[in-house]
């Protein structure tokens, strides 16, 4: 916690926090490419007025909350659990509006990573004379925000792998049945990560295997939110531009890209006819696969934070491989597929214990007849 000095004590500094944090959370599947952000303001210890950014575009926590005081906002403390901005983006700065609004503290849980603020919403706010205390519960106001924080910090996008798997780790039989491993209620569960998700990428093979619709299944009201479900988009890697025009995916409401190394004229007018937008990616080495980070760069800068990945072993193996996820969420069904069945993720460069890639149990618990484990992998640990 920083500041010269304090009004409170640390005590109701956190529970007025924790509350905005909790108020952030409420925009976990309407916000992006922002980061959700909640906000509350205080005044002889008594909750005036909160509020929490809802979708891009729209007013940001700290006007929501401004708004619904009025004038009891002069003098007031006000709880936001990322630095106000200090520039015109879509809305005006927010460090603006704490000013005029005539609060005396802003108490912030982390500084905004994002270069165009960057401490100077801090520095605004304390050169109008207003005392400033950070770093209140930062640790879990960062946790709200893993792929923005990632994108700005190190542009790339945060990485979640979904695998559903057997006791035994299969995900498939020999055959390639896979409907269904897991139970209705963690299939469930996994429509609400991919809700809040900028993205829904997988690889050719999983598209041309399964037609899948890569798309979120839930309602509004399911998600607790108003107004209409964000899709996330769906992306495709396809290396050698196999993907036929006629997927389901593509016939459904929302934005498809397909990453590949190969133009083809027709090919590439015959898929975006059909709706999708194909970004092709130069290589200098024509046998060399699709550059998995060249892929997660790119959507960087489209804005995309956070990226949910359903794909088959090889692509799984290769986000492994090469340090690029960030988490792995992991259904496992009680049954077993046997020695025969496909395996979870292609590895074929592990010789010896010494190159076992490491992951950090983050939470495990049942969904329904399942359990779902929560890992974060060690050398992507950036947030």
């Amino acid at each position: 916690m920083h500041s010269d000095q304090y009004s409170l004590n640390a005590t109701t500094h956190l529970s007025f926090m924790a509350r905005a944090i909790t108020l952030a959370r409420k925009g976990q599947y309407t916000t992006h490419p922002n980061p959700r952000v909640g906000c509350v303001l205080v005044k002889d210890e008594q909750v005036i007025a909160e509020g929490y950014h809802q979708r891009a575009g729209g007013p940001h926590a700290e006007v929501v909350a401004l708004r619904a005081a009025g004038d009891a906002a002069k003098g007031a403390t006000a709880y936001v659990t990322l630095e106000p901005c200090s520039h015109t983006g879509r809305t005006p700065p927010c460090a603006d509006a704490l000013v005029r609004a005539g609060v005396s503290i802003v108490v912030i849980a982390m500084q905004d990573p994002n270069p165009c603020v960057a401490g100077s919403g801090i520095a605004r706010l304390k050169a109008a004379g207003i005392q400033v205390i950070y770093g209140v519960m930062e640790a879990e106001a960062r946790a709200l925000n893993p792929g923005f924080i990632r994108r700005m910090e190190h542009g790339l996008p945060f990485v979640r792998l979904k695998m559903a798997t057997s006791l035994d780790g299969r995900t498939a039989l020999a055959s390639g049945e896979s409907k269904w491993i897991t139970g209705a209620a963690a299939r469930r569960d996994v429509q609400f990560w991919r809700a809040r998700s900028d993205a829904i990428l997988t690889g050719i093979n999983t598209v041309l295997a399964d037609d899948p619709s890569l798309n979120v299944r839930l309602s509004a009201q399911e998600l607790g939110i108003e107004g209409e479900v964000i899709q996330p988009i769906r992306v495709i890697m396809d290396s050698q531009l196999r993907c036929p025009p006629d997927i389901k995916l593509l016939s459904l409401p929302g934005e498809t890209l397909i990453y590949t190394k190969r133009y083809n004229s027709d090919k590439v007018y015959e898929l975006e006819q059909a709706g999708a937008t194909v970004v092709v990616l130069e290589s200098a080495d024509p046998t060399a696969r699709l550059s998995l980070e060249a892929v997660l760069r790119d959507l960087a800068k489209r804005e995309v934070n956070e990226i949910h990945i359903e794909a088959g072993s090889i692509l799984a193996g290769q986000l492994l491989e090469t340090g690029m996820a960030s988490e792995l969420l992991l259904y496992m069904a009680p049954n077993i597929l046997g020695s025969d069945a496909m395996g979870a993720f292609r590895l074929p460069n592990l010789q010896q214990m010494q190159d076992r890639i490491n992951l950090k149990i983050q939470d495990i618990r049942a969904i329904g007849e399942d359990w779902r484990i929560i890992a974060a992998l060690e050398q992507t640990q950036v947030v």
